[in-house]
């Protein structure tokens, strides 16, 4: 019995400090004799963080270009740049309608609903009519 702890006791004698070295070595962002530019004080989790924020899908960004547009522009010009964007580039088509319904409860916003209707026509079916009609 006492050579079997023995052996436990050594095995954990052994383990432990690695485990302690590998966890602690983790943990440490920073240690004094490291290089302290800001290049090394990155850590493997941040650089995730960063290239994933980095890369938003295409039709986020087409969509905030065109709410951005569309405090500057009427509808029907955003509607004409949706539609031309669409055309270019046919993988955005799946987007279009939840497109042209934010176009449209954001029309509502900065016009009014029945001046926003009035530029409704059929880019992507009926969505900016839809999106003028749920914002109401």
């Amino acid at each position: 019995m006492t050579h079997t702890a023995r052996r436990i006791g050594r095995s954990l004698a052994l383990v432990l400090p690695v485990v302690l070295v590998l966890s602690g070595t983790l943990a440490v962002t920073m240690v004094p004799w490291a290089d302290r530019s800001q290049s090394q004080i990155v850590t493997a989790a941040a650089e995730d963080v960063s290239t994933r924020a980095k890369t938003r899908a295409q039709q986020d960004v087409l969509r905030d270009e065109l709410l951005t547009e569309l405090q500057e522009k009427n509808p029907g010009d955003v509607l004409t740049h949706l539609q031309q964007e669409v055309d270019r580039r046919p993988s955005l088509a799946e987007h279009c309608k939840d497109i042209a319904r934010a176009l449209g409860r954001a029309a509502v916003g900065v016009y009014g609903p029945t001046k926003a209707q009035s530029y409704a026509r059929p880019v992507c079916d009926t969505s900016f009519a839809a999106g003028v009609s749920q914002a109401d």
